[in-house]
């Protein structure tokens, strides 16, 4: 049996190649890709000479500028960077049949069998190598016989494992050497600057031996297992830097204190637990696309390229007897902006006329900016639909019956409010087998749900139109009926009360609103006509006494 042989290609300035190969012009300044987290603009990419610099990833944009004045940055675009990953993926279909993505910057190639094909693993990645270098990206490559070894070569080949602690925050030393330390100055007001740590060489691409996986990690430093932050800190203070440190340690011990994530990872990397390379097979792909001859930026440009879009996609549709749920429309912008707007279906349609409308109410968010010259328009989810069988003239009546019981109007309104306020805001209720009063229904999605077939059950005792939570009622504590109460800051008194009803709570559950114990509900008519739906708690855990839940119409 051949050992597997994984090879990871990781592309460290992914976002600015991309840019680069657009503009050529980029190539000679410093670039950045920023991206907006947590309502503070950070660096997500650097090309190779704004991290020569010493910018990082994840920096915030304003110490980047005071570091590199001459630092250019570019608005991050995730759909075009994901379309290029998997334009990416289909290029390394060359290599070998088993290729997925991995994460936003990197594929995953299973060479096992393959290698031989390119003279053997050195030229393989030689050729790799070349033909990043004719797409213009920068590219690290591991090959190993695991795909977790394979992603720690190519990201931590040639690094040393240091420790946690940099000195330059006061509050990593000691206490006695804090009281006695003056505060340190910021880097840019005279201090000492931040350390970067250089990663490996960028024409290294180590090859990990088959079988000789523990000796390519083990110098490695912890984070080459693909662990979060906060764990190898944890493990940096342990005295636990490098990959070969951690193989040594216990598993129990490892297990009961870091969790099992941390076992696993170790488990993959040196192939106990299988990690399979799983391409997903191609989708069925529903898009079409309109280039303009001349950008516009008009919304009855948009309406009428919508108009020539549809038809070609919901033919697309038709052949593999298909329905969207969800579309998609792209505006390509001049300076390479993408405005989307996405619209989700009550029902799955392939008709021109029921998915225009919805498009059409969302144009406006679509900002033309010096002119759009591209259209594209994508069914993301689709759904089957079932064809109809031709009846005869016999059968023509319960055709006619069938076809308005399944009238899709109401669909159709659901679709159109839903792309106002979203889908999930539109709601139906079914019966629910429960005797509490507040769970006697549920509550579920419109779009995902189908209407309630059958009537409606009624309750034992009529049921008031609004219910809320129970509120509290100034009242004697007694079982009997108050003929004078306080309830929401208003004196009220009784006229007639009907009941009571009694209902027990669902003893296979602790429910809070029910540990007030049995209650006894009763109509309660006051002199000022309101007819409240009262009820006396019998007390269980919590002390008895008189609530109000409801009033009717």
């Amino acid at each position: 049996m051949k050992t597997r042989r994984i090879l990871s290609i990781w592309f460290p300035h992914f976002g600015a190649d991309r840019l680069m190969r657009r503009n050529p012009q980029l190539a000679t300044v410093p670039l950045g890709v920023v991206e907006e987290q947590h309502n503070s603009q950070v660096l997500t990419s650097l090309s190779a000479a704004a991290a020569q610099a010493g910018l990082r990833v994840g920096q915030p944009v304003r110490d980047a500028h005071a570091m590199c004045e001459k630092l250019v940055t570019r608005a991050r675009s995730q759909p075009a960077e994901a379309a290029f990953l998997t334009a990416l993926q289909r290029w390394a279909g060359k290599f070998s049949p088993w290729v997925a993505p991995e994460g936003d910057d990197a594929l995953v190639i299973d060479l096992t069998g393959c290698a031989h094909l390119f003279g053997g693993e050195e030229s393989l990645l030689q050729v790799v190598q070349q033909d990043c270098e004719d797409l213009g990206l920068s590219v690290r490559m591991g090959l190993a016989d695991t795909r977790g070894a394979a992603w720690a070569l190519a990201r931590f080949a040639g690094q040393s494992a240091g420790s946690h602690r940099t000195g330059d925050a006061i509050d990593q030393e000691a206490r006695a050497t804090r009281s006695r330390a003056s505060k340190r100055r910021h880097w840019t007001k005279g201090g000492a600057a931040p350390v970067v740590t250089p990663g490996p060489a960028a024409g290294a691409h180590p090859i990990s031996a088959p079988g000789q996986t523990y000796c390519a990690l083990s110098p490695l430093p912890v984070a080459a297992l693909r662990l979060d932050a906060e764990m190898t800190s944890q493990l940096s203070r342990l005295g636990i830097r490098r990959v070969g440190d951690l193989l040594g340690q216990p598993r129990a011990v490892l297990a009961r204190r870091f969790g099992r994530g941390l076992v696993m990872r170790m488990d993959q990397a040196m192939g106990s637990a299988p990690e399979p390379v799983s391409p997903a097979r191609a989708p069925a792909h529903f898009a079409v696309r309109m280039t303009l001859p001349d950008p516009i930026g008009l919304e009855s440009d948009l309406l009428a390229g919508l108009d020539r879009l549809l038809p070609r996609l919901c033919e697309s549709l038709e052949k593999k007897g298909r329905g969207a749920r969800r579309v998609l429309f792209q505006a390509y912008r001049t300076d390479h902006d993408i405005q989307s707007v996405e619209v989700g279906l009550a029902r799955a349609a392939r008709e021109p006329a029921q998915i225009k409308p919805l498009i059409a109410l969302k144009l406006g968010s679509i900002d033309a900016g010096f002119g759009i010259d591209m259209l594209r328009l994508e069914a993301v989810q689709t759904e089957p639909i079932h064809a109809r069988t031709p009846v005869g003239h016999l059968e023509a009546g319960a055709a006619v019956s069938t076809r308005l019981a399944s009238n899709t109007s109401m669909d159709d309104l659901i679709g159109r409010i839903g792309a106002r306020v979203g889908l999930e805001a539109i709601t139906r209720l079914k019966p629910a087998s429960s005797h509490i009063p507040e769970k006697a229904s549920t509550v579920h999605a419109a779009a995902w749900s189908t209407p309630f077939d059958g009537p409606w059950p009624d309750p034992p005792n009529p049921r008031p139109l609004l219910i809320w939570q129970p509120e509290p009622v100034q009242a004697p504590d007694s079982p009997k009926v108050p003929d004078v109460f306080r309830w929401r800051g208003q004196r009220m008194r009784a006229v007639r009360a009907i009941g009571p009803e009694r209902i027990a709570p669902e003893w296979w559950l602790d429910d809070p609103n029910w540990r007030s114990g049995v209650r006894d509900y009763w109509s309660t008519e006051t002199e000022d006509g309101q007819r409240l739906w009262l009820f006396y708690a019998h007390g269980h855990l919590m002390s008895s006494g008189w609530f109000c839940q409801g009033t009717y119409a």
